[in-house]
């Protein structure tokens, strides 16, 4: 398993969905307001860092692959720090379109005696402008002829619709080019044909508008059956928090337990599942394997605090510290 994650060197992965900017202000509270009952932030330390699907392109950095965003943000200030910070992370930012139409993605979190006080979320989620659509599609067909695996990360801020998913799945199929989609509730049912499906066991619930009993692994499985003959997926696997992933072909169903681990922070978590998982699918790992080693990559970024990428080094560690085969 080890030899594995070296063979990750080298897979060029593009990345599809919507990207946003994490900045955070750090300070400390000393004070109250005068003007109204609210706490005085003295700000410290400011930091802007990649979210959303730019976080699932900086694990594959990390992991030695070689992403490249497909995504639209705004042609504004924000847009342009984005932009500039993809660039410094060594993400490929060719499939990146700019929109007069829309605002980049911000989310500002004040944060204070280790203790988030407020979040301000600068955004726009309505579906992108059909131009927009266009150019993201046409953009999406000409970097395919140097890719190994598409990733499509949905955060529901309207980067991604129904009819785009539907012509760029198309066109990734007629090259035979792996899927994997880490959906949200609006475009759900949109990734007909995946080659791996990854939602969490809420977006399986809303997604098929049913309340399962999760505790039932018969109820469960039969859930995921009915999911994977109405969309025609290859494979899913539904991330079950502490209690691990299960992963199946249709056929053969694996429950991966989660391991033991001292959790600081589950933010990330499943960016580093999918970038994991996307990989392994690219060079072929049956199933179980990519499970294994994909929940272990979600359980070692919960050990730190905040949004992460996963370390490669560690990663290899814990392999050989589990001896993972």
């Amino acid at each position: 398993m080890k030899d594995l994650i070296k063979q990750f060197d080298g897979i060029r992965v593009l990345v599809v969905g919507d990207i946003m900017t994490d900045a955070y202000y750090f300070g400390k509270v000393e004070r109250i307001s005068p003007e109204a009952p609210v706490p005085i932030v003295a700000v410290e330390k400011k930091e802007s860092r990649l979210g959303g699907a730019a976080n699932v392109a900086m694990n594959l950095v990390a992991l030695g692959a070689f992403p490249t965003i497909c995504t639209v943000i705004g042609l504004d200030k924000d847009g342009d720090e984005l932009y500039e910070l993809l660039e410094q992370n060594k993400i490929g930012t060719a499939g990146v379109v700019r929109s007069k139409e829309r605002i980049t993605t911000v989310k500002t979190r004040v944060i204070a005696q280790g203790h988030q006080m407020l979040r301000i979320d600068s955004e726009e989620t309505q579906p992108v402008e059909a131009v927009d659509s266009f150019e993201l599609v046409q953009r999406f067909e000409k970097l395919l002829q140097d890719i190994d695996v598409v990733i499509f990360e949905d955060y529901d801020k309207g980067v991604l619709t129904s009819e785009n998913i539907s012509k760029m799945i198309h066109v990734a199929q007629k090259r035979s080019i792996p899927i994997v989609v880490d959906p949200k509730k609006r475009n759900f049912e949109a990734f007909v044909g995946a080659d791996l499906f990854k939602p969490n066991l809420k977006e399986l619930k809303e997604g098929l508008r049913i309340d399962i009993n999760d505790t039932d692994q018969t109820e469960l499985k039969k859930a995921i059956i009915e999911l994977m003959h109405k969309m025609q997926l290859k494979n899913v696997m539904v991330t079950m928090s502490e209690k691990g992933v299960m992963i199946t072909d249709g056929q053969t169903f694996h429950v991966v337990p989660a391991h033991l681990r001292k959790v600081a922070d589950v933010s990330g978590a499943g960016d580093t599942v999918i970038s994991v998982a996307s990989l392994c699918l690219s060079l072929g790992v049956d199933i179980r394997r990519l499970a294994e080693i994909s929940n272990l990559a979600g359980g070692l970024v919960c050990e730190e605090i905040g949004v992460v990428p996963i370390d490669k080094i560690k990663l290899e560690a814990e392999i050989d510290k589990l001896h993972i085969q």
